[in-house]
């Protein structure tokens, strides 16, 4: 399956895809924290513009929009407390997720030549590689700034 459509498959069947991934992600006892603290409302908007997400980069591949989207999800995580580790598995069950949907709801709908099949699954990898790197790099970074301003504070109080 060419990417052009795979991204029309992905844009068509967000919806559905995001409550299986949703469903998935409820069920894992890796990630009971992250449940806990963020709203079931952000988790729902979240796994579906994830889906939507991976469409549009896929047919364009600019990063930029992953790093815009993902360090702000970074950020918002660490504001939530939400364990590192359950952040990682989250994004990890993502993955599985989409390359398991990738490969029974569309590479069975044509057959794809090896080659073809591997770019596609290097590129869905790429992706979700470069959203992991700039959600943690910004959960980091939110974590160094709490620091330095709780330090900051502390010097403050003790001059």
């Amino acid at each position: 399956m060419r990417a052009i459509r795979l991204v029309q498959h992905l844009r068509a069947n967000a919806d559905s895809m995001s409550d299986r991934l949703l469903e998935k992600i409820r069920n894992s006892s890796s990630c009971r924290d992250l449940l806990v603290r963020v709203p079931a409302a952000e988790h729902k908007r979240f796994s579906l513009n994830i889906c939507l997400n991976l469409a549009e980069w896929l047919a364009s591949e600019t990063n930029s929009a992953i790093e815009y989207r993902y360090v702000a999800l970074g950020t918002r995580r660490w504001e939530q407390g939400v364990p590192v580790s359950q952040l990682f598995w989250a994004v990890c069950i993502t993955r599985e997720h989409l390359l398991e949907y990738i490969q029974q709801e569309c590479l069975l709908d044509e057959p794809v030549e090896s080659w073809g099949g591997v770019m596609l699954l290097r590129s869905v990898n790429q992706f979700f590689d470069r959203a992991l790197y700039a959600t943690l790099v910004a959960y980091q970074r939110a974590g160094v700034d709490d620091l330095a301003a709780s330090h900051a504070v502390f010097r403050q109080a003790a001059s």
